[in-house]
């Protein structure tokens, strides 16, 4: 396979991924991701700022955030985010993953 069929791809890999997160199972918190795999949509997006600053492509984390998630954190958290319950907290602040 060629580099460039490669690239292709893992971006339309990532392309599902968000989709499928963004879209199929907005029911699944971030901080059960963070629980569960040791990354959520903050991550991905982060991950995202990142590259761009590798490609000398200036991105705040809210422009990340908004890219990823299709629209702004505000909008977010007022559709799809709940409050975290005690089981939730402990699991995170025993995790080592943290965020």
């Amino acid at each position: 396979m060629d580099e460039q069929t490669q690239i292709e791809l893992e971006a339309a890999a990532f392309r599902a991924l968000r989709k499928h997160l963004m879209e199929e199972r907005t029911d699944v918190q971030n901080i059960d991701m963070m629980n569960l795999a040791g990354f959520c949509r903050n991550c991905l997006s982060r991950w995202y700022q990142e590259a761009a600053a590798e490609k000398g492509i200036e991105m705040s984390k809210d422009d990340a955030r908004e890219s990823f998630y299709g629209m702004t954190m505000a909008e977010w958290k007022a559709n799809y985010q709940t409050e975290a319950t005690a089981e939730q907290k402990a699991a995170f602040g025993t995790s080592s993953q943290g965020h």
